[in-house]
């Protein structure tokens, strides 16, 4: 009994020192994407490094805070924190230390935290009734065009129903793409799968392999509502969409958020298309944030040339990208 209970929390120590180590690389992403790919590519300086995932959310802490108009205040505050926690349980589920309890290392449980991650954008837009903070309730009237008993229609709402689409169809290239190496292993948990990548090599170096990771990486850009996918936080109508009416540590959280999960999706790959968890106790370690570095550098490099994609260009790029993702399955499963 004392041995279980040395094993069980030698365990929790190293999944807490491996959570630690990579939140604080993670802090670092926004910076080294802004610094060393948008400014480069622009010609330009760009902020330090630590300007972006560590000064910004300090500085936030400090802001004032805001009370915008929502019918359910309390939820609409929590949900940057809800984001937090989904990502911060997404990152353990893949941690070795994690598949000693099948049902949250599986495939079904990170799907399931992928999607509660992108219903939090839904209810951060169709929660707030504010603009720049200001409740405004009056009727919309456009002169010569009235309309009557129709209130306005806010930022937030206008994002919330992108991020509805988004939902439907947008990220659906991600999970066929989580899906593909499942075909190898024919197992959806993730110990299976790291299990059968490390007997017969990496995933990623299959036919289906190399072409589900196509859609795994365009699957990554669009969680992170990165240009070209960034929809439903377009600078150019709906300026930050969800995020807007947060202020002070709740938009802190969302920056620190943000970094978190960029490391976090890079990890996933690394687990489902290489094989190899993330742990500090290991120098594999270093593959790990190798990938997540690489996916972060490639993302910067597309989004740099890239504008906001409108649904002439999105429905067909998820389109091909959801026929991509079948073929790796048909092949892997071949």
């Amino acid at each position: 009994m004392f041995e279980i209970n040395a094993i069980a929390l030698n365990s929790i120590f190293a999944v807490i020192i491996t959570v630690i180590v990579c939140f604080i690389i993670s802090t670092l992403l926004p910076g080294i994407e802004r610094k060393y790919v948008h400014a480069r590519i622009q010609q330009r300086i760009g902020p330090p490094v630590t300007s972006p995932g560590i000064m910004a959310p300090i500085k936030f802490l400090f802001k004032e805070n805001i009370k915008p108009s929502s019918p359910v205040p309390g939820l609409y505050k929590a949900l940057p924190v809800i984001c937090f926690l989904v990502v911060l349980f997404l990152f353990i589920a893949l941690t070795p230390f994690a598949y000693a309890i099948p049902a949250l290392a599986s495939l079904v449980a990170i799907v399931g935290l992928l999607k509660v991650e992108e219903i939090c954008y839904v209810l951060m837009g169709a929660l707030s009734k504010s603009i720049m903070s200001v409740r405004m309730p009056f009727p919309d009237r456009v002169k010569g065009a009235a309309h009557l008993n129709t209130t306005r229609s806010f930022i937030e709402d206008i994002s919330a129903r992108r991020s509805l689409r988004m939902i439907t169809y947008g990220s659906f290239p991600l999970y066929l793409a989580l899906f593909a190496p499942v075909t190898q292993a024919r197992s959806i948990f993730l110990q299976d799968i790291v299990m059968y990548q490390q007997t017969h090599g990496p995933f990623l170096f299959t036919v289906a392999g190399g072409i589900s990771a196509v859609v795994f990486f365009i699957g990554y850009m669009i969680m992170l509502n990165e240009y070209p996918f960034s929809i439903i936080k377009a600078k150019c109508d709906v300026i930050e969409g969800p995020y807007m009416e947060y202020a002070s540590k709740y938009r802190s959280v969302v920056f620190i958020t943000r970094g978190f999960l960029m490391l976090t999706l890079g990890v996933l790959f690394s687990v489902l298309f290489i094989g190899i968890p993330p742990t500090v106790f290991s120098p594999t370690i270093l593959i790990n944030i190798f990938v997540v570095l690489v996916f972060v550098f490639m993302m910067g490099i597309f989004s740099a040339f890239t504008p906001v994609f409108t649904n002439r260009q999105l429905l067909p790029t998820i389109l091909g990208s959801t026929l991509l993702g079948i073929l790796a399955i048909v092949i892997g499963l071949l």
